[in-house]
């Protein structure tokens, strides 16, 4: 199909975080800001998706729906299947409207008030109030970053993942904000220190579609099969469907399962499935692989478009290309600037909004993440 991913779409009138319910910026109107923060692409979404949709409309009815469906179902085992020889049982997999609220109805489902949860900072700021709102133990396993690259402190994690009151890890993977695809050799050492200690995994894995040419993303539970790595998977990242309210938990046992379904059914009360979601989703897994496989084509090119644009007119900026996910994640600390005086340059003076570092943790301050999945044109009118 005929792809044109250059293509500027109008968002003003649908109801569009993005690009309509930003947060406001002192002395700028709305349509003088240009918003590469939240992380949804600007790209036109695939026509078998769009078409699918269609269909759905034109049934007429949006009653009460299920995840509980074989083709569904059997569409979502099929992709991670062809994409990444992950081999689900269909049984194993739960919906949820979400992986931000999977997050929170596992954190209440596996663990007790006062217990210990690890992260990575810097990370994906929903990670830390999940945990802090909800009464648990924040623990910090921070990245070592060299030279713009991260890597796992695996000393640390020992340390943290060895007390008893350490209960749960919250994985994400590829890593948001840093780019990180993890290698199969980091991945075993850290499940290793976790599974040792009794430590549940609940692997974030969003973006594992959007990677770099070359770079191979490895699902957890793939290589590692222990009841306790649970995995969360959506087509929301991938396929620009983050409003369907459509995601998929991966949960190995009826013991697991049945203490999901008591969280998520009788105490949070989040049942039923966007019927429209169901379908897209079914639909992208199915016939949606070719409209991917060139929005990573079009991503890595914007990648390499920023890196070009730093090199001429930021050169004290540091920049490493992502392994994964659509952002890059530039250090401006070589400027000299404060959190809040580099805040206020991009957003009053630059009328850019991006998404501050320092809102993943102390350890992204003087960072900024940019979402490059957007049509060229925008990325150089920044």
């Amino acid at each position: 199909m005929n792809y044109d991913l250059n293509k500027t779409v109008s968002r003003i009138g649908t109801h569009s975080v993005k690009w309509e319910h930003m947060p406001p910026v002192e002395g700028k109107q709305r349509d003088e800001l240009l918003p590469l923060w939240i992380a949804d692409m600007d790209f036109p979404c695939a026509e078998p998706v769009l078409d699918a949709m269609h269909r759905r409309v034109d049934r007429q009815v949006f009653g009460y729906s299920s995840a509980e469906e074989e083709n569904y179902l059997n569409s979502v085992k099929g992709w991670f299947s062809r994409r990444f020889g992950w081999e689900i049982n269909t049984e194993d997999i739960q919906h949820a409207p979400g992986i931000v609220p999977a997050l929170a109805v596992l954190v209440k489902a596996f663990t007790e008030a006062g217990e210990g949860i690890i992260v990575q900072q810097p990370i994906y700021y929903p990670f830390m109030s999940v945990i802090k709102t909800n009464g648990r133990e924040l623990l910090n396993n921070a990245l070592i970053e060299k030279d713009g690259e991260y890597f796992m402190d695996f000393k640390d994690l020992e340390e943290k993942a060895s007390r008893p009151s350490t209960k749960m890890m919250l994985f994400c993977s590829p890593h948001n904000p840093v780019g990180r695809v993890w290698k199969e050799d980091e991945l075993k050492k850290m499940a290793e220190i976790c599974l040792r200690h009794d430590v549940f995994i609940v692997s974030d894995e969003i973006h594992c579609d959007i990677v770099r040419d070359g770079v191979e993303h490895i699902p957890l539970a793939k290589i590692v099969e222990d009841e306790r790595v649970i995995s969360c998977t959506a087509a929301s990242k991938s396929f620009n469907l983050a409003g369907m309210q459509t995601s998929n938990i991966i949960l190995k046992t009826p013991e697991l399962r049945k203490a999901w379904t008591e969280e998520i059914l009788g105490r949070s009360c989040l049942f039923g499935a966007n019927p429209i979601g169901l379908v897209a989703t079914q639909a992208a897994y199915n016939e949606g692989e070719e409209w991917l496989n060139r929005v990573n084509s079009y991503i890595d090119g914007n990648l390499d478009f920023v890196g070009k644009y730093l090199k001429e007119h930021m050169p004290e900026a540091k920049y490493r290309v992502s392994e994964g996910t659509y952002f890059a994640w530039i250090d401006f600390r070589a400027y000299g600037y404060s959190a809040e005086e580099l805040e206020e340059r991009v957003q009053k003076r630059g009328g850019v909004l991006l998404d501050e570092g320092y809102i993943f943790g102390e350890e992204g301050s003087g960072w900024e993440r940019i979402n490059v999945a957007c049509p060229r044109d925008l990325l150089e009118e920044y």
